[in-house]
């Protein structure tokens, strides 16, 4: 029988004390892993209750001594790297490769939430009026939580939780019941790390999990990634209770390709994003728009890279590829695929019925490349989340543009050129708050905030950077005068 998997609550593992729990499986292989416990709300009391002393002992410190645990955590993290890359690639399904890409972008927000004694400064002004001077600081909010999805199980909770504890927070995470394993030895580096007791939490769970986290009132803000739908959701009841959130949704990411591009590098470039880590991730490019001659050449490309792309299980030696999360995504991403073509594509490159030898019972759904996308069409507007490129055709770059902001979703857009004009324009036109001039993912470093708009994100400040430490920080201003003579003063 798996092991159920624990919460860690106040310094403590703890049983969950759930009646349900959900099987994690390899994606590749189907074989069960663990069993996520769906933790009650009962839990989720536990560990704000126990949140709340820690954080008022927590923020007390200074910045400097806070900073401290982190430090060793990023000692740690490296130390463990190759554990942590394999548990990924066994409960997410990505390559070896990404996988430890993945925890190096984890590492890297660490490494910048450790400058916080210089990140959440604040500012001040000498005689605003005469005798008078005014100043601005920032101090923590309280309890935080954070809700991560399946498809960075070792990223996307950094984005988080170095900045939350950092700025004097103590911080919940409850990952996704898909991929806990990953959470699971990261907290054993947590503890290891020494941060008090209560400051860094752990829950387990599902949909009656995350209400909880919603409505609990010691909670006082709220970090998502995953659906659109679920990122609308969660942002409205949060901010029903009284909760600041950062709700990073869903994404139809387009990359533009002139004819004037290097097209063997941004095929190659285009190959990666579109079917790197499967295609699910929020930044993975799901439409492309080769514009005027461009047509032909990335075409052909798109189509051999695709069919000749190796699939697998991720830790195999020279796989590109691994498989989708579940059996329901690779079925949901297979009648994705069946309704472009009903929709008037051409299957280019069909991905669906294929096994890999060895993994027969995985959840693989291959390269995929759709042709003559209908802009208006469902398959060009939804997210897929797979890997699956749709081709849609432009005949300027003005056409083009127009293309890319015809669609609810604002994460990334993408152009490859040699033009500076055009990629300019580019810049300065499309309604994408990432945007990529000859690269195909247009991701962050942890200077810089994830940014969003549209239907990709619910809220104001984004995670990451300076973004991440505003929005765990409130504001306080302070305006004092001293008065040599009090007495003669009033």
């Amino acid at each position: 029988m798996a092991e159920r998997l624990k919460n860690y609550i106040d310094g403590a593992w703890l049983d969950a004390g759930a009646a349900e729990a959900v099987d994690v499986l390899n994606p590749a292989t189907s074989v069960v892993l663990a069993e996520a416990p769906l933790s009650p709300a009962t839990a989720v009391d536990a560990a704000a209750r126990a949140g709340v002393p820690a954080y008022r002992e927590w923020r007390r410190r200074p910045a400097g001594d806070r900073i401290q645990p982190l430090f060793k955590l990023k000692a740690l993290m490296e130390e463990n790297l190759d554990s942590l890359a394999r548990t990924i690639t066994n409960e997410c399904g990505k390559t070896y490769g990404e996988s430890v890409g993945e925890m190096r972008r984890a590492i890297e927000n660490v490494e910048v939430a450790c400058g916080i004694p210089a990140l959440m400064q604040g500012v001040n002004n000498e005689d605003i009026a005469p005798g008078i001077d005014e100043h601005m600081i920032r101090q923590p909010l309280g309890v935080v939580a954070a809700i991560t999805p399946f498809n960075f199980p070792g990223m996307i909770p950094f984005w988080f939780l170095p900045y939350a504890v950092a700025t004097g927070n103590s911080f919940l995470l409850k990952p996704s019941e898909r991929v806990p394993m990953t959470s699971a030895k990261l907290f054993e580096l947590i503890e290891a790390a020494g941060f008090p007791q209560g400051v860094v939490q752990l829950v387990h769970g599902g949909r009656d999990t995350v209400n909880a986290i919603l409505d609990h009132p010691e909670i006082k803000a709220v970090s998502f990634v995953g659906s659109t739908a679920t990122a609308r959701y969660i942002y409205s009841r949060a901010s029903a209770n009284g909760k600041r959130a950062q709700c990073q949704g869903g994404a139809k990411n387009p990359v533009v390709v002139m004819p004037d591009a290097d097209m063997e590098m941004t095929a190659r470039i285009l190959a990666d994003s579109a079917f790197g880590c499967a295609g699910q991730r929020c930044l993975a490019a799901s439409v492309a728009i080769p514009v005027g001659g461009a047509r032909k050449e990335l075409t052909e490309r798109m189509a051999g890279i695709a069919s000749a792309r190796k699939v697998g299980y991720g830790l195999d030696g020279g796989v590109e590829m691994g498989p989708v999360i579940s059996a329901a995504s690779k079925s949901r991403i297979e009648e994705w695929i069946a309704k472009g073509a009903r929709e008037g594509a051409s299957v280019l490159v069909d991905g669906r019925g294929k096994q890999v030898s060895g993994c027969e019972d995985g959840f693989f759904v291959f390269p995929t490349v759709l042709d003559n996308v209908p802009p208006g069409g469902e398959v060009a507007r939804t997210e897929i989340f797979g890997p699956v490129l749709s081709l849609m055709h432009a005949a300027t770059i003005e056409e083009a543009i127009g293309m890319v902001n015809d669609r609810g979703y604002g994460n990334m857009a993408c152009i490859f050129t040699s033009d500076g004009a055009s990629a300019r324009r580019f810049r300065y036109e499309v309604n994408a708050g990432n945007v990529g001039i000859n690269v195909g993912v247009a991701a962050p470093m942890a200077h810089f905030p994830f940014s969003g708009w549209g239907e990709s994100f619910f809220g104001d400040l984004h995670a990451q950077a300076h973004h991440g430490v505003e929005f765990y920080t409130q504001t306080k201003v302070v305006v004092e005068r001293w008065p040599r003579d009090w007495s003669r003063k009033f």
